[in-house]
């Protein structure tokens, strides 16, 4: 409906060359078959992120696997990539190409061997703006080989000897607590950063669930989202921007809710933010409420996103 729609021309900016209307999107994990992306379009997202995509299909993990922290506003899943498979959502895609209009699409690949990654890459990228590849699912057995250094160069450059779309890396989240106590992590995390500016990797998504023990979920663990990672993200987004200067676009993603929530991201360095545990717990006019705050703040702020 055009009631969730917020034009405003404060609120355009470009994601890996790509324009948007609003620097605001929804995150990999929601739609995962690409099946709501008519609908979806026309919530006042800047951009849709469908997926994650695998090539076979997964049933994912048992259940039960999704915990309401509801005090809390976040959640803890275990989801383990549920998907109809690379045929299914590639025929779906292609039925669905004139009716979900003009939003800009990434689509969400994952696996675990480079073979997987590229069959994934080589089929979807025509059907999207750009492709974000999920090397860093708590939930999913093998991706930890991409945090490796040399396996992450070799699937970077794989992907990009015939690709003719920019490429989005989703990377793994700092732990809790103080900077101090994440300073292992964090050069990791920007060792890959910078693996992906030498590969020519054009953005990263930072970043995905926070991996946690849950005694209630069938597998005992899943990926902590929402507010109680707001924190920490808001901390790696700053790192992020500290390394890559202007060589590459920042999706903020983690416990996004609110205006603010997005303002400090985007001051903190992030070129857009995606959310998806907000939407569960606001409801489907949250992109409409966050770009009008948007607008809001820029007004009062006399800063426009460019200025930031």
């Amino acid at each position: 409906s055009p009631a969730f729609e917020v034009k405003d021309f404060r609120l355009k900016t470009k994601l890996c060359g790509i324009p948007l209307d609003s620097p605001v999107g929804i995150a990999a994990g929601f739609d995962k078959n690409c099946e709501m992306l008519p609908s979806l379009s026309a919530l006042g997202f800047g951009y849709l992120v469908g997926g994650t995509i695998t090539v076979n299909p997964r049933t994912g993990n048992q259940r039960p696997r999704l915990v309401r922290l509801t005090d809390k506003e976040s959640l803890i899943n275990s989801l383990g990539f549920p998907n109809k498979g690379l045929d299914q959502v590639e025929k779906d895609l292609r039925s669905t190409v004139n009716i979900r209009g003009s939003r800009p699409l990434i689509l969400s690949i994952s696996g675990t061997s480079v073979t997987d990654m590229l069959t994934c890459h080589r089929r979807l990228e025509p059907l999207a703006n750009a492709i974000e590849i999920n090397i860093s699912s708590p939930n999913t057995a093998g991706l930890r080989t991409f945090h490796d250094p040399s396996n992450l160069s070799h699937l970077l450059a794989t992907l990009s000897e015939k690709r003719m779309k920019p490429l989005i890396v989703k990377l793994p989240p700092y732990p809790p607590g103080e900077k101090s106590d994440q300073v292992e992590t964090a050069d990791k995390v920007l060792n890959l950063v910078q693996i992906c500016i030498r590969e020519g990797v054009e953005a990263v998504t930072a970043a995905n669930s926070r991996p946690v023990s849950e005694p209630t979920l069938a597998v005992g663990s899943g990926g902590l989202s929402g507010k109680l990672v707001f924190d920490s993200m808001i901390r790696m987004i700053s790192d992020i921007k500290d390394e890559v200067a202007d060589n590459m676009s920042i999706n903020a993603c983690g416990g996004i809710f609110t205006a603010n929530d997005a303002w400090l991201a985007l001051q903190a360095g992030a070129t857009t933010v995606q959310l998806y545990t907000g939407m569960l717990y606001q409801g489907p006019s949250i992109a409409k409420d966050i770009n009008q705050g948007l607008v809001n703040i820029m007004e009062n702020s006399k800063h426009t996103l460019e200025s930031l």
